[in-house]
C-alpha cells in the first residue's frame, strides 16, 4: 500500500486547505505523494510537478482538488495519466470528467480523500 503512487491534483501550500491537508495525511500514512500545481516548487517538503504530462511513474490514485471549471481543461491530460482511480473530492464533481473517465474505464468515487483516509476506504 505504502508503495502507491498518489497525485494531488490543485495541490497547495497554505496549511489550511484541503488539498494541503490531504498531501500530509497521505504522507502520514506512507503514500508517495506527487503534489501538481502550476506555479508553486515545494510543498511540505515535496517537488511540485506543473503538469500532469510531468509525470511519468504509474498512478494509483489522482485525487483532484480542482473545480470543474478548471478540470474540464485538463480532461485529456487526466486520461493520458491513466491513474487506476480518480477520487473526485467534493466540489470537483464534473459530467464531462466523469464520462470521460467511464468511457476510458478509470474508476472514480465522489469522496473526500481525507474521510477515506481516516475511515480506513482508501
Amino acid at each position: 500500500m505504502q508503495n502507491q503512487n498518489i497525485v494531488v491534483l490543485g495541490a497547495s501550500n497554505k496549511p489550511h486547505r484541503y488539498a494541503n491537508k490531504a498531501i500530509r495525511m497521505l504522507q502520514e500514512y506512507g503514500y508517495h505523494v506527487i503534489p501538481v500545481h502550476p506555479r508553486l516548487e515545494n510543498i511540505e517538503g515535496l517537488v511540485v510537478k506543473h503538469a500532469l504530462e510531468q509525470i511519468k511513474q504509474p498512478v494509483d490514485t489522482l485525487a483532484l482538488y480542482i473545480g470543474p471549471e478548471r478540470s474540464v481543461a485538463l480532461i485529456d491530460s487526466i486520461v493520458q495519466l491513466k491513474p487506476s482511480r480518480v477520487i473526485l473530492n467534493p466540489g470537483t464533481e464534473s459530467d464531462a470528467l466523469e464520462l470521460a473517465l467511464l468511457h476510458n474505464g478509470i474508476s472514480f468515487v465522489k469522496d473526500c480523500t481525507l474521510l477515506m483516509l481516516e475511515h480506513g476506504r482508501f
